[in-house]
């Protein structure tokens, strides 16, 4: 079997949660090593389960690790696409969706898929291994400017700037080519005091540089609306997030459809017009149980939201 490492992050959080009904239809947009399919798989009958991920090696895992089922597929896609490849499949409508926006163990613990700061190897980053950009072309051909606007924005790295400027200066004098390359400019930007008492200094950098290379925000809030449009009645999705910024667009997306009215707060009459099309499963984020972050430190900054179609 193909060694794909992966702990499933909030596995009995989300298999509560999607209320499996054993005829229904599953989708796992993410599905990586199949952690959460599996599972899902084990509780249907007549019900069938469709799986993406644009990583090869992802696929691979995940079709040996269920190969005693049979009522599933997988599909090399973005998830972006899923609803016009689910329409193209004869998929009227799904009763459980599954989106875990986070960077799977395997991809952080092979080194040479370029992804952490605490394993050298090329500055890759690509989650699709057919894509042509990388990080190594951000690090290496992004204007200043650009790059301070992807620090900013996708790592709210507040030492952007100094970052930035340091990169710059590495890379006139050679191309900066593997991620201890890049870890050691960034540490060199902070004062020595405070990269031993933070650690890891390095972390929003190689986010952000991560988000740009697979355009992971791109598209997210439509893919979600999508998704949410072709749910049953009491059909319900799950979106496991791992930084704010993903948080936020899946916070702001279920909160509106949750509502009946989105006027501003001091409108005297209701003018949008809009209607609920589902509910909140929770309110707040469900988050890792002290058991599992004793298991799975990776479970950390994980936060689970649940929707349901009215």
């Amino acid at each position: 079997m193909i060694k794909f490492n992966h702990k499933p992050v909030l596995l009995d959080e989300v298999i509560t949660g999607i209320n499996i009904k054993s005829s229904g239809i599953y989708v796992d947009c993410t599905i990586g090593g199949a952690g959460h399919s599996s599972k899902i798989l084990e509780k249907l009958d007549s019900g069938f389960l469709y799986g993406f991920d644009r990583d090869q090696e992802a696929i691979d895992a995940s079709t040996e690790r269920l190969h005693n089922f049979k009522n599933f597929k997988i599909i090399k896609s973005n998830f972006n696409q899923a609803k016009d490849i689910l329409i193209s499949q004869n998929v009227a409508g799904v009763d459980g969706i599954l989106i875990d926006l986070g960077v799977s163990s395997h991809q952080i613990d092979q080194a040479y898929r370029g992804f952490s700061f605490l394993h050298d190897g090329p500055l890759d980053m690509r989650m699709d291994k057919g894509q042509e950009l990388t990080a190594f072309d951000v690090v290496n051909n992004y204007s200043k400017e650009r790059l301070l606007k992807i620090l900013y924005e996708y790592g709210e790295e507040a030492n952007a700037k100094k970052i930035v400027e340091n990169i710059v200066k590495s890379r006139n004098l050679k191309p900066i080519e593997t991620t201890f390359e890049l870890k050691d400019i960034i540490e060199n930007s902070f004062p020595k005091k405070q990269i031993y008492s933070k650690g890891g200094v390095s972390k929003k950098t190689f986010q952000a540089i991560r988000i740009e290379v697979n355009q992971e925000l791109k598209g997210l809030e439509k893919a979600i609306r999508d998704l949410i449009s072709i749910l049953n009645p009491k059909g319900r999705i799950a979106v496991i997030s791992f930084h704010s910024l993903e948080d936020r667009i899946v916070k702001n997306v279920f909160k509106e459809l949750s509502t009946n009215c989105i006027c501003p707060p001091k409108t005297p009459v209701c003018i949008c017009g809009h209607k609920a099309i589902g509910i909140l499963i929770n309110k707040k984020p469900i988050t890792a149980s002290k058991e599992e972050l004793l298991n799975n430190s990776r479970s950390s900054s994980a936060k689970l939201r649940i929707f349901e179609k009215l």
